[in-house]
């Protein structure tokens, strides 16, 4: 009765934070510059809470999600302006060939554990960049000129069904035997978890969000490059499972909201973007070094209180 009480809770959160965003956009209070910082704010928080799943559920290091990323939006990008196929369509194709990516790249990498994940994983990410950077089908360097298709309502919906997913995954006993292995991969192992399986699993599930992520990415812009997903959009969105805090979705989601107004007001001066986010990330790991949730949720702080046994 609690995940069902849970499960509509969001459910009406959702729509109510849909209505408000959409009334303030069809009055034309929130012109096209706030418009596109809350579809950016979306795209910013699928990709944080996709991240979320892999580093902080399952305990895998992996800074190469700007490649699925990559993946997503050029495969919705040619879907739509080569085959011109539906835009829902082109989205969930993206999402599947991302996925379809991180099991390419999960099945041979997730045997390995920490740095050399990690830098297998970037690697990944600078070769799928070279690759769409060399393809004159998609424009190469110059990149590829996308029509604007995202919407507010297309974005926030994906949303809801990303942080449902990834939520009730989270739950189940799969959820439970990922957290296993990132609690103590040897001991899941011994007690009969798969744990080449579900590390595979957790990473195909952040990898086909990551596509679903890169759809709408490639939409709300008028020109993809290769140089959009570099390795330091990697480093962007491990920014937001950090600092959020390894383990909880909700402090990837307002990580990702606070940087993604920082970022927005700051996009004139790259330079000092980047020194803030520095200047953030030192101060948290120094007197936060568990990051702005830690392991909890925001559910954490409304549950019951506890009831005192042997009271008069």
């Amino acid at each position: 009765m609690k995940k069902v009480s849970k499960f509509w809770l969001f459910l009406i959160l959702a729509v109510l934070v849909y209505g408000i965003g959409q009334g303030l956009i069809q009055t034309g209070i929130l012109n096209a510059f706030y418009s596109n910082m809350l579809i950016l704010m979306i795209i910013n928080i699928i990709l944080a809470v996709s991240l979320h799943l892999v580093i902080g559920i399952t305990g895998q290091f992996s800074i190469g999600h700007a490649g699925f990323l990559a993946v997503g939006a050029y495969v919705s990008a040619i879907i739509t302006m080569k085959f011109e196929l539906p835009f829902v369509l082109a989205i969930i194709i993206g999402g599947i060939v991302a996925a379809l990516a991180g099991l390419l790249v999960g099945i041979p990498t997730l045997r390995l554990r920490g740095d050399y994940l990690a830098i297998a994983t970037l690697g990944f990410g600078e070769i799928i960049r070279i690759v769409f950077l060399n393809i004159e089908y998609v424009g190469g360097a110059a990149g590829m000129m996308v029509s604007n298709m995202t919407t507010w309502t297309s974005a926030f919906v994906c949303l809801v069904i990303t942080i449902l997913v990834i939520s009730n995954f989270t739950n189940s006993r799969h959820g439970r035997a990922c957290i296993a292995i990132r609690e103590n991969e040897i001991a899941a192992d011994a007690m009969g978890i798969n744990t080449t399986f579900y590390k595979v699993v957790a990473f195909a599930i952040g990898s086909f969000f990551a596509g679903i992520a890169g759809g709408l990415f490639s939409h709300n812009f008028y020109i993809i490059q290769p140089t959009n997903f570099g390795f330091l959009k990697s480093f962007d969105i491990l920014i937001f499972v950090v600092l959020g805090g390894l383990g909880s979705m909700s402090g990837s989601v307002i990580a990702a909201v606070l940087l993604t107004i920082i970022s927005t007001y700051l996009q004139q001066y790259p330079e000092t973007r980047m020194i803030i986010y520095s200047i953030v990330l030192v101060v948290v790991m120094l007197y936060r070094p568990q990051g702005l949730m830690g392991t909890r949720e925001i559910t954490d702080f409304f549950g019951k209180k506890k009831s005192v046994k042997g009271g008069n």
